[in-house]
């Protein structure tokens, strides 16, 4: 302070720690299957789609997973963090789909991460059981809402987006 100056006060910001949210989306049903997790390691993202190939789909004949190209989004993940005959078993049932480097915006998992963002996780919670308990109550009740997203991206839409950005990516 100095005489004909306002008093001023720094905020400084604590952090209180830091979750990652995975999510598997099923756009057509309404369902997604959340997981909230301390760290966002090869071994994470491995045990989210053995739960979603054991628990989720236990009874599909095959599971499509598209996903952004995250280099923890990956087959060898599941080669490194389970047996070999184990990583095999998943993978036979799942498909990757990657989308374009930049362009998530065809990810539609992205569009309800942002919708959980807005309605369950847009302020301070700074325990992680409270995190899993308040997303896992949101999942519930959204997919009881049997809310599904109104996709009116088409395909020649995204021909045009992806010739526009493939384009400008190899000028």
């Amino acid at each position: 302070m100095a005489p004909g100056r306002e008093k001023r006060v720094d905020f400084e910001y604590e952090r209180c720690g830091v979750y990652n949210v995975f999510m598997a989306n099923e756009p057509l049903a309404g369902k997604r299957y959340v997981q909230v997790r301390a760290t966002k390691t090869k071994s994470d993202w491995a045990h989210f789609v053995r739960e979603l190939a054991d628990v989720h789909y236990k009874d599909a004949l095959g599971i499509k997973l598209v996903m952004d190209n995250l280099n923890t989004h990956s087959a060898s993940a599941l080669y490194e963090v389970f047996e070999p005959q184990e990583a095999k078993r998943i993978l036979d049932r799942c498909e990757f789909i990657y989308t374009p480097k930049h362009g998530s915006w065809l990810n539609m998992a992205e569009i309800e991460l942002n919708v959980l963002n807005g309605q369950c996780l847009a302020r301070r919670i700074d325990n992680m059981d409270k995190v899993r308990e308040e997303v896992g109550a949101w999942c519930k009740a959204r997919n009881n809402m049997d809310a599904k997203i109104d996709w009116q991206f088409t395909t020649e839409d995204a021909r045009i987006k992806l010739k526009t950005l493939d384009s400008k990516l190899n000028a």
